[in-house]
């Protein structure tokens, strides 16, 4: 006989989990809904998956608990409730009452305490229970009988813990957990624990002593001497922080199981209109009694999925995909799936998935290839290749990569909405397709993995109209076509081509480096006259200030500081500082540089780094594994690294080309002010006119410390700086650094009109653009912190000069790498660095190669200055720099 089932609601967790997860949602009113919408969504889905026959909700009540009698701390410095939070629990404890769902909450006992006693009354009643929660505290609660369900990843994903679950995974059962608990404490609830007692000390500790009480009768046996100690010191706030975390299962609740007993007969229209109320177009349907169609319709969108309309096949043979990709003529929908994308040797595909007019597809790529290797290639290298399909995709650059290895090129690409999506919001973190969808569609995915992912392809051609409005509406759509989208193609080019390394170079600089660490550990030592950790800011710390007697420039809780901006204060106060900052910076390259290159170079010699274009606010490219673009070149022993990087073969030269001040130029084109430009168009040494401009001296005059200060001033103002940074950059005083940067506001009035006018645009709507409509969002600007304020305004100054040299490098790669291809040239582009295109090129193109860059560089954006691209060569990456 099937058991009756009680689903138990943590309320409050749910709707804190639910309005961090989601977009801030807004009724024309102005009622905030996103925190009640997303619980609802999570209440249907689970009522429709458990059916289960109680249903009842918990919560919290603002009146103090005994935890808070016994410890006054309990939950000291939490965060209060956002306002915008608060005003939606009223509107969701009404709809609760409306589906006839019981409320409980007592004043004087949490929410967890209800759970428990709700629970445990269930258990004895032979019901199993489900406890639906954002908080891990309810762990401790599950049993052979009694799940927890663990809401992640906002609410669309849950992990199922019972108590087998919980042995298997944490090593010690539910109740154990609790005294975990106490060990560890918990900071959001404000309980002391152990002081230094982590959490994998706390499982370790429990799994094999099974209580705290065991533990402290045992603690002789207690490995570790700090440990010990830190337990006999704190005896007595371990077991009362265990008396803390433990959920009471006895509240004095009346429970009357018919009352609890999930009805037939609730409010259905009085659900309807608080649904209108609140515009949940998408729930409308929701409560319907064909419940079965689960409808998760958009009405204003004309989107609809139902169980009948979306048609999900997974293709595994050749003969299937044959059949699929031959039957293709328009528009098509798709994402993919990688097996080891961040090895270039070994990546390859496992799965794409693929929308064509109603049916969507999971395509088992792999398996058929294994099977089938030269029919399929040949299958997907017609279907890629046919400019008439037009492509729309999600993150398409890998499927560039794999696919360029079988010398297979994706043409016909006409949208990527992971790029568009990072236009449009580029201070997200990530673009999921999910996400995305939840976000523009108001849709919420659910299933496996497969169905999952293949239910984002089914919703990918909403998208994708959703965001080219949105893109067309912020005036990008240039940016789009001509910058972001052409550029997947150069990027996968320059992953796949890679950059070739000299491993025997590579190692006689990595003993070169090994050797000067020994010879300034054994200076430091002498100076210092002793041995110690160089490497421990404690022990550092020590000796620079106690031993040396050094002024202290900065204390930590945790004793001196010792970090680079302390040293460089002290750097003229004792000889040992400088021999330490040396020490720091050839550690750093030996580590990172030397043993960490050896570690990401592939089969081929080469090095394959990933090129990312969603990562960054400003619309610069990064790079990883590994990152080429902060490979250091101040110091001489930095620059030492890029000769081990050497072009692909003896006919072949590296090439570099890169703008001169092009962030200065930017500046000039965008503030208008016809001096700076008039100095550009003149091919003047700008750093030379500024110079003689703030030092007020003939332009014949100026010496290489005043150009030098002068460089500082020119890039000192792009980047926002003040009296008190230059004074310091430059090592005069504060008073004059402030007098050289009114003469420059003096001599280029129009670059202050530029710096007052684009703050005060910054404070009036938020954000910022580039000459190509870039947007960056700016909250800090609106901080009531001052500063937090001036680091924004800083940002807001900076962003449009620094986010359009990045537009203007990539449309010079875009067109660089065009050209190359098509006059069918051997040579190509293999890096970007910042304002640097790095190139293998062959030396019977060199000539036509060199044209090629300047015009293409030089001509990439027609601005009221002369952009200028300069290029040098080399046999490795060191002599072309």
């Amino acid at each position: 006989m099937k058991k009756e089932r009680l689903l138990i609601l943590d309320g409050h967790s749910l709707m804190y989990r639910a309005f961090f997860a989601l977009p801030q949602f807004t009724t024309s009113e102005g009622i905030h809904t996103n925190a009640i919408y997303g619980f609802i969504k999570m209440l249907l889905k689970m009522r429709e998956e458990l059916k289960p026959d109680y249903i009842v909700t918990a919560f919290d009540k603002k009146a103090p608990t005994f935890r808070h009698e016994k410890y006054e701390n309990y939950k000291a410095g939490r965060e209060k409730m956002p306002e915008e939070l608060r005003g939606q629990f009223s509107i969701l404890k009404e709809f609760l009452q409306m589906l006839a769902i019981n409320i409980f909450e007592i004043d004087g006992f949490e929410a967890d305490d209800i759970i428990g006693t709700l629970s445990k009354y269930a258990e004895e009643k032979d019901i199993e229970v489900y406890i639906v929660t954002g908080d891990r505290d309810a762990l401790q609660l599950a049993t052979d009988n009694v799940k927890v369900v663990i809401n992640k990843k906002g609410m669309s994903e849950k992990e199922i813990y019972d108590r087998n679950r919980m042995i298997q995974e944490f090593g010690v059962t539910p109740t154990e957990f609790i005294d975990v608990k106490g060990l560890m404490g918990d900071k959001s609830d404000n309980i002391p624990g152990v002081p230094g007692v982590g959490s994998k000390t706390a499982y370790k500790l429990i799994a094999e002593y099974g209580s705290i009480e065991n533990l402290l009768e045992n603690i002789e046996s207690v490995k570790g001497k700090k440990l010990k100690e830190n337990l006999i010191e704190n005896t007595e706030q371990a077991i009362f922080s265990k008396k803390l975390a433990t959920i009471m299962t006895d509240v004095p609740i009346d429970i009357v199981l018919e009352d609890i007993k999930s009805k037939e007969s609730y409010n259905k229209e009085g659900i309807k209109e608080l649904f209108k109320k609140l515009e949940f177009k998408s729930l409308m349907g929701a409560l319907d009694d064909d419940g079965d169609k689960e409808v998760t319709n958009i009405e204003d969108k004309n989107i609809k999925e139902t169980k009948e309309s979306f048609i999900f096949e997974v293709i595994d043979s050749l003969e299937s995909l044959k059949e699929v990709l031959e039957s293709i003529e328009n528009t098509i929908y798709m994402q993919f799936e990688f097996l080891n994308p961040n090895i270039f040797s070994k990546v390859e595909f496992n799965k794409f998935y693929l929308k064509n007019n109603d049916i969507t597809y999971c395509i088992m790529i792999k398996k058929i290839k294994d099977a089938n290797s030269e029919e399929t290639i040949a299958l997907l290298k017609n279907f890629f290749e046919n400019e008439k399909i037009q492509k729309v995709c999600h993150d398409c650059k890998m499927a560039y990569v794999a696919l360029n290895k079988d010398n297979i090129f994706i043409k016909g690409l006409i949208f990527d909405t992971k790029i568009a999506a990072y236009l449009i919001k580029p201070e997200s973190k990530d673009y999921i397709i999910s996400e995305l969808v939840k976000e523009k569609l108001n849709v919420e995915l659910s299933g496996e993995a497969d169905e999952i992912k293949s239910k984002e392809v089914f919703y990918l051609k909403s998208l994708f109209e959703e965001l080219n409005k949105e893109i067309h509406q912020l005036e990008m759509e240039r940016l789009f076509e001509q910058v972001e989208l052409p550029l997947i193609e150069v990027l996968a080019s320059m992953e796949t081509l890679g950059f070739k390394v000299d491993k025997d170079r590579l190692v006689e600089i990595g003993e070169k480096f090994k050797i000067k660490i020994q010879e300034l550990e054994k200076e430091i030592f002498s100076l210092a006259e002793e041995e110690f950790n160089i490497k421990s800011p404690k022990q550092l710390g020590k000796i620079l200030f106690e031993k040396l007697d050094l002024p202290t420039v900065k204390k930590t809780k945790t004793g001196y500081s010792t970090n680079a901006e302390v040293l460089e204060k002290l750097k003229a106060k004792h000889p040992i500082i400088p021999k330490i900052l040396e020490y720091r910076q050839i550690t750093k390259l030996d580590s990172t540089y030397v043993e960490g290159l050896k570690n990401v170079i592939d089969e081929d010699n080469k090095i394959h780094s990933s090129f990312h274009q969603t990562v960054t606010t400003t619309g610069r490219l990064s790079s990883t594994e590994p990152n080429l673009q902060n490979i250091p070149i101040k110091y001489e022993m930095g620059r030492e690294i890029r000769k081990v990087f050497v072009p692909e073969n003896d006919n072949c030269l590296i090439l570099s080309a890169d703008y001169s001040q092009i962030e200065l130029r930017v500046l000039a084109h965008i503030a208008k002010d016809e001096k700076f430009i008039n100095a550009f168009k003149n091919h003047e040494d700008i750093h030379r006119r500024t110079a003689s401009e703030v030092f007020k001296v003939d332009i014949d005059k100026v010496t290489p410390l005043m150009r030098s200060n002068a460089k500082a001033v020119n890039f000192g103002i792009v980047y926002g700086i003040g009296s008190f940074s230059l004074a310091e950059d430059i090592n005069v005083s504060r008073k004059e650094a402030q007098a050289y940067i009114d003469a420059y506001f003096e001599r280029y009035p129009m670059v202050k009109r530029y710096i007052d006018e684009v703050i005060k645009q910054a404070h009036k709507d938020g954000y910022v653009k580039t000459i190509m409509n870039r947007r960056r969002f700016i909250p800090e600007v609106q901080s009531s912190n001052k500063i937090l304020r001036a680091f924004g305004e800083r940002l807001a100054m900076n962003t449009p000069i620094q986010g359009s040299a990045a537009d203007i490098i990539k449309l010079a790669m875009v067109n660089v790498y065009k050209e190359l291809k098509d006059r069918k040239l051997k040579t190509s582009l293999i890096l970007q660095v910042h304002d640097e295109l790095i190139l293998n090129v062959y030396k019977d193109e060199l000539e036509e190669v060199k044209k090629i860059i300047i015009d293409k560089m030089e001509k990439a954006m027609e601005l009221s200055v002369p952009l200028e691209a300069d290029i040098n060569i080399g046999n490795n990456w060191y002599e072309a720099k």
